[in-house]
């Protein structure tokens, strides 16, 4: 069973915060994509998307060479609505603007090329 406590520490991590902004806005990412998005480095993303999982917050799912991760569907509903409340406020926020711009600008998407392999 998913805790307040561990909802609050995973929320309180900038890194996996931003993770879950942009896959509550997104809904669902492959590590390539979010590693691009976020501007830090490979090992750091799985790092977090592995406690996010953990928790119960992220589910994954393999697709060929690609992982990727969606907020877990049954979430409670107060889980759910602090992601809402947390992607509403994003919004405002520069850094998830510039991750938004650079998972957009990103040519490597899978699908698009080999860049996530």
């Amino acid at each position: 069973m998913l805790t307040a406590c561990q909802v609050f520490k995973c929320f309180s991590d900038e890194t996996r915060l931003r993770c879950l902004v942009l896959l509550h806005r997104q809904g669902r990412l492959c590590v390539c994509e979010l590693t691009q998005a976020l501007a830090v480095l490979q090992p750091k993303i799985s790092r977090h998307l592995a406690q996010l999982r953990q928790t119960g917050l992220l589910q994954d799912s393999r697709e060929g060479q690609w992982v990727y991760y969606q907020i877990n569907p049954e979430l409670p509903a107060w889980v759910k609505e602090m992601l809402d409340l947390a992607a509403e406020q994003a919004v405002y926020d520069t850094s998830h603007q510039a991750d938004l711009a650079r998972l957009r600008a990103f040519s490597g998407r899978p699908g698009l090329t080999a860049a996530c392999r």
